[in-house]
């Protein structure tokens, strides 16, 4: 029985040579001079934190138009960012947590597994962690259920993996 995997995930190594990449450029540029603007990788248990630092909101905005511009240049899906909320830290600078969606959450899977069995193609679909498992009886139901996620869901990258014939 033909099987795929749909999953969320973002290239690891590629997120931290465009963070690299961004602390470069921002420290030669002149309009940052003299300012504590960088962006850092922190690492939780589940999820990696871009953690972007400036002086200001507007230095922070355009901090992330830089970091933004290196993902996208390096091939990482900006739909996989986060933003959180801005924070003021000592003095006047301030800091915003960007967080890296790694994986599909629990919600979505449960919307993708129910698209699939409202659409009454024939193919069934089960949550295995933080990933879709679809099977079906041939590989072009298989290739329908890619065609309808692909057209349904647009607000979070998703890959194809696994296929099994």
């Amino acid at each position: 029985m033909p099987t795929f995997d749909i999953v969320s995930e973002v290239n690891q190594v590629e997120v931290k040579n465009a963070v690299d990449q961004c602390n470069k450029e921002v420290s030669n540029r002149f309009d940052f001079k003299g300012s504590d603007a960088r962006v850092e990788i922190q690492d939780n248990d589940k999820d990696k934190v871009l953690m972007v630092f400036a002086d200001d909101n507007f230095k922070l905005n355009q901090v992330k138009d830089v970091l933004l511009g290196k993902l996208a240049k390096r091939g990482v899906d900006v739909r996989s960012l986060a933003p959180g909320t801005v924070e003021k830290t000592s003095g006047d600078t301030v800091k915003q947590p960007v967080t890296l969606r790694i994986g599909i959450e629990q919600e979505l899977a449960k919307k993708i597994v129910r698209l699939i069995k409202d659409s009454k193609l024939k193919a069934q679909a089960s949550i295995q962690g933080d990933a879709v498992r679809v099977s079906g009886a041939k590989k072009d139901n298989l290739q329908e259920v890619i065609a309808l996620v692909q057209r349904t869901i647009t607000d979070i990258p998703l890959q194809y993996r696994n296929f099994r014939d």
